[in-house]
C-alpha cells in the first residue's frame, strides 16, 4: 500500500511524529522520496502536500496526509474519503486587505478589485458568491502567486489578498489585517473512493484515532463514598461510562474514568468538593476507540 505524506513544510515534522506513534517504523534515506516500512506491507510516499489529494483521489496513491485547504482547492474533495482530522496544521484561509484602506472593510468591498493568491480556486468561488454570479462572468479580479503573497498589496500589485493566517504576524507585519475567513483547515488523513487495501487502510486510520484520543483524554482516579457515586458520575461521565470498583472498606468505591485534558482542572476541583479522595491523574500513550 501506497501512504503519501508531505516532504517538507509546515505539516512535515508533524507528520513524521505521527507516523512513529502510531508504530510504523521506516528509514528514509537522503534525497529518496520513497520509504519501505519494515514492520507493515507500507511504502511512505513523500510528495509536495498540494499534490497528495490530487494522487490519492486518482488512485495513484491509497492513503494520504494533507491540509483539507488543498483538498478543496484541488476540487478533489468528492473523489476522496476524510477519513480523520489530525488536529494539526490548523489555520484559516483569509481575505486581508491593508489596514490604512479605510474603504475595504468587509469580503464585499473587494468586489470588481484586484485580488492576489496561490488558492484561486477557492477564491473564485468566494467572490463569485458575493457577486451572485459564476466564477467565469464575475468582475472581481484574482490573479496567482505561488509566494510572498501578502507584499502583494504593498506593491501595488492588488487591492486584497487571499492567503492562510496562522499567527497572523506576518500579515500585521506586512500591514494588513483580516477582513473575511474562507475556510477553517488543518491536516487529514485521506483515502479514495476504491480501496485496494481496506483492512490495512482501517487499521492505520484505527491507530490514528488512538494517539489522537490520547493526546485529548487523561485517565483520573479517585476514591468516593458510595451514596456520593452518583454526583461523581455526574460530574466526571467519561466517554461511554466511569469504571466503578468496590473497596475494602463497603461505603467506599474507586472510580476510573477518562477526562479530557482542557477541562480536567475544573473537574478535579468539583470531585473535592463532593468529597472524593486520592485523586490522581494518568497520561494515556495510545488507546483504541
Amino acid at each position: 500500500m501506497l501512504f503519501a505524506v508531505p516532504k517538507k513544510g509546515r505539516l512535515y515534522d508533524q507528520c513524521l511524529s505521527l507516523l512513529n506513534n502510531i508504530g510504523i517504523e521506516f528509514n528514509r534515506k537522503p534525497r529518496h522520496d520513497i520509504a519501505l516500512v519494515s514492520n507493515m506491507p507500507v511504502a511512505l510516499v513523500f510528495l509536495p502536500a498540494a499534490d497528495i489529494a490530487t494522487y490519492v483521489a486518482q488512485g495513484n496513491i491509497d492513503l494520504g496526509i494533507t491540509g483539507l485547504d488543498i483538498i478543496r482547492e484541488s476540487q478533489k474533495e468528492n473523489d476522496t474519503v476524510e477519513l480523520t482530522r489530525l488536529g494539526f496544521g490548523k489555520c484559516k484561509l483569509q481575505v486581508q486587505t491593508p489596514v490604512a484602506s479605510n474603504g475595504l472593510k468587509t469580503a464585499q468591498d473587494l468586489v470588481g478589485k484586484r485580488i492576489v493568491t496561490s488558492f484561486i480556486n477557492l477564491t473564485r468561488q468566494r467572490f463569485a458568491e458575493l457577486e451572485g454570479k459564476s466564477p467565469e462572468e464575475m468582475k472581481t479580479q484574482v490573479r496567482f502567486v505561488s509566494g510572498s503573497v501578502e507584499a502583494a498589496c504593498g506593491l501595488g500589485l492588488a487591492d486584497g489578498i487571499v492567503d492562510l493566517v496562522e499567527s497572523g504576524d506576518t500579515m500585521r507585519a506586512a500591514g494588513l489585517h483580516a477582513i473575511d475567513t474562507i475556510l477553517d483547515t488543518e491536516s487529514v488523513l485521506i483515502t479514495n473512493r476504491h480501496q485496494r487495501f481496506p483492512k490495512l487502510v482501517d487499521t492505520i486510520k484505527q491507530r490514528v484515532e488512538g494517539i489522537l484520543m490520547a493526546r485529548k483524554y487523561v485517565l483520573c482516579q479517585y476514591n468516593i463514598r458510595r451514596d456520593a457515586l452518583d454526583r461523581a458520575c455526574a460530574v466526571t461521565p467519561g466517554r461511554q461510562a466511569p469504571t466503578v470498583t468496590s473497596l475494602e472498606d463497603q461505603g467506599w468505591v474507586g472510580v476510573s474514568v477518562m477526562i479530557e485534558k482542557k477541562i480536567l482542572a475544573d473537574k478535579m476541583d468539583q470531585l473535592k468538593d463532593i468529597g472524593a479522595t486520592d485523586i490522581l491523574v494518568l497520561q494515556i500513550a495510545n488507546a483504541r476507540t
